[in-house]
């Protein structure tokens, strides 16, 4: 699989919830109990503000932005937002409105007919979500003119199949939104190459809105979208086990060793071998909590022959030895395990 894919892969995002929502007049909807989810929406006509707070609730942390026709928006970090025809508005919680969406279908609010809006909802089934979506902004926001028609016509058939429901219309449904959120974030890959391509190889450039202060992690999403150093990341995810030098990892990106590390560390906030390392872990991680293969089998598949050398990587990068991660990560998420 390509990066992206690995990541959502190892997130496990599951479709529960997709829904039309049909406004009109003066509105503003809160959406709580977000936790561990992903949220992705699309205008189809009309406009809308949408807002994202920390995580008690009491403040903002990105200004509201304003959604036209064809904008798509993705809220990758789980927290309670609000949509609105106005920032000013006060709202009212989403149950009060939705409560009859649960399988999904429209619903309209004020009488409808001047603002249509699309969305669904990703449970994410994995453990690692704080660890790979955070530097992600609070809201990525995708233009129309980002987008080549993928994105628009995986909208506009969500929009017939809530509109006229047939057999088997959930099911397609699941695999439109997933579709929609994948191109989603493909796009927005796509516009921070092109970000960093326009200064000149610097490292993309968000504002300031992905990277968070005090996270430590590695920048995945300014990664890929790096052209060199993302080329040298597929190589790790290809063959994670191999025994890779830095020198071997500049060679597939075309750098020197010294420019290459210098520049993976600008772009990933981490050096090189430190982000091989983490993704190891992150797969043993899964394989821990998803599987029943032996400790020390699963550290042969990810590049270790030392079990011991193994489980004090492990412990350094997640926080537990392996057992024992195990064990929490299927107490906590049961669901998982196979």
């Amino acid at each position: 699989m390509d990066p992206l894919s690995d990541i959502l892969s190892l997130l496990k995002p599951r479709n529960y919830m997709s829904a039309g929502f049909d406004a009109a007049g003066s509105w503003a909807i809160r959406f709580p109990d977000q936790a561990n989810t992903i949220k992705c929406g699309t205008v189809v006509f009309g406009q809308c503000y949408v807002s994202v707070e920390d995580t008690d609730g009491t403040e903002d942390v990105a200004k509201p932005v304003l959604l036209g026709p064809g904008d798509c928006f993705v809220l990758p970090r789980g927290r309670t937002f609000s949509l609105a025809s106005n920032p000013d508005c006060p709202p009212i919680d989403a149950p009060l409105v939705f409560a009859d969406a649960r399988r999904g279908g429209i619903v309209t609010h004020n009488g409808g007919g001047e603002c249509f809006i699309i969305s669904s909802r990703f449970a994410l089934s994995g453990n690692h979500a704080d660890m790979l979506m955070s530097t992600l902004p609070p809201i990525v926001h995708i233009r129309p003119d980002q987008d080549e028609g993928t994105l628009r016509w995986s909208v506009e058939r969500m929009m017939q199949e809530l509109s006229t429901p047939k057999p088997g219309g959930f099911l397609v449904l699941q695999h439109l939104a997933h579709t929609v959120l994948v191109q989603a974030l493909r796009l927005h890959l796509e516009h921070r190459e092109r970000g960093a391509n326009r200064t000149n190889g610097d490292a993309p450039k968000d504002n300031g809105q992905s990277r968070q202060s005090g996270q430590n992690g590695p920048d995945w999403f300014a990664a890929l979208s790096d052209k060199q150093i993302s080329a040298a990341i597929a190589r790790i995810h290809d063959d994670p086990a191999h025994p890779w030098t830095l020198q071997e990892l500049a060679r597939h990106a075309g750098m020197s060793r010294s420019g290459f590390a210098a520049r993976f560390r600008d772009v990933v906030a981490i050096p090189p071998m430190a982000y091989l390392t983490r993704w190891r872990m992150l797969l043993a991680g899964d394989r821990l909590t998803n599987g029943n293969l032996p400790v020390s089998d699963i550290a042969l598949s990810v590049g270790y022959e030392s079990e011991s050398a193994f489980s004090t990587a492990f412990k350094r990068v997640m926080g537990s030895a392996p057992r024992q991660y195990g064990r929490l990560t299927q107490t906590k998420y049961p669901g998982q395990t196979t």
